[in-house]
């Protein structure tokens, strides 16, 4: 896949900047959220404007999700959630803006984040539930318990493998259909083709999202 123009790559080149395109956009996607951060909470009031009620609402949305999939266990990490969930929609959006590149295109951006959520996920159950964490990979049955903790670590194993490449599959294909159709009629029939991606660009970010809480809020539960 080869973009005919990226101007951030253009930009590097110019100082001398030897990285990589999705490191150069990751860095846009978090100037973006940074700037947006900034320009919604420089003058919050009772009577918030444009900026701060559209940030008020997203982040409304993500406190409703959390606790529709974890839970009031699940507040102490919004956080962390909401910072992955947002900055996944960015990068995968940042496709779609003539000249630039999805991070979430790339395996090594997908693989950074899916290892975050891999590593916080036990490191969250292990404060949780110190020792006894390891229950949750011993099986209900104590006499099948080395059987099942060699495919509950297996199946933790594939867990990050699982997320990068949904997301890096997703991405990259959209990033491959949108050349070609760029490539064929450069006018008006990719409009349609952007529109379904940035409905896959929502759904990607949310099933993202949405697994991870999932993995978290299991490593929340007692085991049984």
């Amino acid at each position: 896949m080869v973009h005919p123009f990226m101007f951030l790559e253009w930009f590097a080149d110019l100082i001398s900047l030897h990285v990589g395109p999705h490191v150069l956009y990751t860095w846009l996607a978090m100037a973006i959220l940074l700037s947006g951060a900034w320009l919604a909470s420089r003058a919050i009031s009772l009577v918030p404007g444009k900026m701060q009620n559209f940030m008020e609402a997203v982040m409304t949305g993500f406190d409703s999700l959390i606790e529709n999939v974890m839970g009031k266990d699940g507040k102490p990490y919004f956080p962390l959630i909401a910072t992955i969930g947002m900055f996944v929609l960015v990068g995968n959006l940042l496709g779609l803006v003539p000249s630039c590149f999805p991070p979430t295109a790339s395996l090594n951006t997908n693989a950074a984040l899916a290892l975050t959520v891999f590593f916080m996920t036990h490191y969250i159950g292990i404060k949780k539930h110190g020792f006894h964490y390891i229950q949750h990979f011993m099986g209900p049955i104590i006499w099948l318990a080395p059987l099942m903790i060699i495919i509950e670590i297996l199946s933790h194993l594939v867990r990050p493998i699982s997320l990068s490449l949904r997301l890096f599959g997703n991405m990259y294909g959209k990033e491959i259909v949108l050349m070609i159709f760029f490539a064929l009629v450069p006018l008006f029939l990719p409009i349609p083709i952007m529109f379904l991606g940035v409905l896959i660009s929502m759904i990607q970010a949310f099933v993202f999202v949405l697994l991870s809480m999932i993995y978290i809020a299991g490593s929340l539960e007692e085991a049984h």
